[in-house]
């Protein structure tokens, strides 16, 4: 069974996409990440333009998301407190990064310039990933387990102003780097259709020394308004959110979502790392094939001048 998508001009299977939301959503409860990172290469794999995977990534990080902060809200995995602060940041942000992707289009760079920031950024934070994840296992595996760094320690944030508490957290830290970090990921959510959860998800853990515990949660808060925000101006101001295709990712998305949160709950935190930094690389080693292979059809449209 198929369907037209209007504004990705094509048709497609629903079983197929309902199939690729499903997987995405149980990613994102799984890791605690909206899965935008993995669903906008995917659509364009799949001949959706850019453009339309980027603004549909984003609703549909909003739906997975929503359904995976909701289990973590109703568990007490939520730091509220830090969430609004994050927040704050990230609506900035998303502005800003929706505001780059109209003038990028407009000068016919957008879809080069997501690829390379797609290679690049996920190369780099899949890494850092990766190699924390095995090492905080070998650190597991040598240690039993104890901890060698004292909850709350902050080093050069000490002295930052604008110090705030966060008792769910129990945190007594500035709240520039919260914002600086929510507004980073709601500029890079806005422009490459992800929630950010890769990125914050770590900052939250290495920059803010939140247990980690309240990481996922928090995080999944974030990432829900922040989606929901660059949905709605990706709409209004690029016209590239294809209701029709969103709603068929919905679909597998939210009930994924509920599946990937109970078999996360039962992984350790580093296993969970190294298998989030594995997953990540292998998107940026696709991503960067596609920009180094010739396409497969080339073709010009300029037209042929001089015949009489």
């Amino acid at each position: 069974m198929t369907l037209y998508l209007p504004i990705a001009e094509m048709s497609v299977s629903i079983v197929v996409y309902v199939a690729l939301g499903l997987s995405i959503g149980f990613l994102s409860g799984l890791f605690g990440v909206g899965g935008g990172f993995l669903l906008m290469p995917l659509l364009t794999f799949l001949g959706v333009p850019s453009a339309v995977a980027v603004a549909t990534s984003s609703s549909h990080v909003v739906a997975s998301s929503v359904s995976g902060a909701i289990t973590h809200y109703r568990r007490g995995n939520v730091d509220i407190k830090m969430g609004i602060v994050l927040l704050a940041g990230g609506l900035t942000g998303t502005y800003v990064g929706v505001a780059a992707v109209k003038l990028l289009r407009n000068l016919g760079y957008f879809d080069l310039t997501v690829s390379l920031m797609y290679v690049v950024f996920l190369g780099v934070v899949g890494t850092l990933i990766l190699v924390e994840g095995v090492n905080a296992a070998r650190h597991v595996r040598a240690t039993g387990g104890h901890a060698t760094r004292r909850s709350g320690q902050h080093s050069w944030m000490e002295g930052l102003p604008l110090k705030m508490r966060f008792p769910r957290s129990k945190l007594y830290i500035s709240i520039v780097p919260p914002l600086i970090i929510g507004m980073f990921i709601g500029c890079m959510s806005a422009i490459m259709g992800i929630g950010g959860g890769f990125v914050l998800i770590p900052a939250m853990i290495y920059l803010l020394r939140m247990p980690t515990g309240l990481v996922i949660g928090t995080s999944l808060f974030q990432i829900v308004f922040v989606a929901a925000l660059a949905t709605v101006l990706h709409a209004v101001e690029n016209k590239t959110v294809d209701i029709v295709l969103a709603l068929i990712l919905i679909v597998g998305g939210v009930v994924g979502a509920q599946f990937g949160t109970a078999v996360g709950e039962k992984l350790r935190g580093e296993h969970l790392r190294i298998l989030l930094g594995g997953l990540i690389l292998l998107v940026a080693a696709r991503m960067a094939i596609d920009l180094v292979l010739p396409p497969a059809n080339v073709f010009s449209l300029a037209t042929a001048t001089g015949a009489s």
